[in-house]
């Protein structure tokens, strides 16, 4: 099987291809980069957004829709960008710091994915 496919077999993370995997992880970084303050903090808006990164990751491993999936976690996570700048406006932490930096490479990485790779 080619590095760049992958089939569900009960939604292991060891059937995903490379740049799946880090995709995932990415994922579950983002995830929590926004729960943990977003509980911390009292912002519901936080959590929600983490737990969405959250629910498409558990969807993704489950084999649902991937490239679907992938294709609209593009939006979701670019939009996430300068809503941080705008509701931050100045008080950036390091967290933020990281978690942008993470969403990044995030979209990066769903756009190699998403049209990067050839047509079955």
């Amino acid at each position: 099987m080619p590095e760049t496919q992958s089939h569900s077999t009960g939604g292991r993370m060891s059937s995903l291809a490379t740049l799946e995997q880090g995709i995932v992880v990415l994922v579950v970084i983002t995830a929590f980069t926004h729960i943990y303050p977003g509980v911390v903090e009292g912002a519901p808006p936080l959590v929600l957004a983490g737990l969405g990164f959250l629910g498409g990751a558990a969807l993704y491993l489950r084999g649902v829709r991937r490239r679907e999936l992938a294709l609209a976690a593009i939006p979701y996570t670019a939009v996430q960008i300068p809503m941080w700048l705008f509701i931050k406006a100045g008080n950036y932490t390091l967290v933020g710091y990281v978690d942008k930096a993470v969403q990044v490479v995030l979209i990066g990485a769903l756009l190699v994915f998403v049209f990067g790779r050839s047509r079955d």
